[in-house]
């Protein structure tokens, strides 16, 4: 059993809020609802990239 804890994401926060705010540049502040599910997706990312102060703010 291993005891080694790996990333749930391989990019920092900072590209991943790069992405979420292209996405809303790009959807012209409405998003379609495969829009919605990448940004969920994108959101869960973020947070599991985002340092335990940011998560805490």
């Amino acid at each position: 059993m291993s005891t080694t804890v790996e990333p749930l994401s391989e990019r920092s926060a900072e590209e991943v809020n790069e992405e979420i705010r292209a996405l809303w540049l790009r959807s012209g502040g409405t998003l379609s609802v495969e829009q919605r599910e990448e940004y969920q997706r994108l959101v869960l990312e973020w947070a599991a990239a985002a340092p335990q102060s940011v998560r805490a703010a």
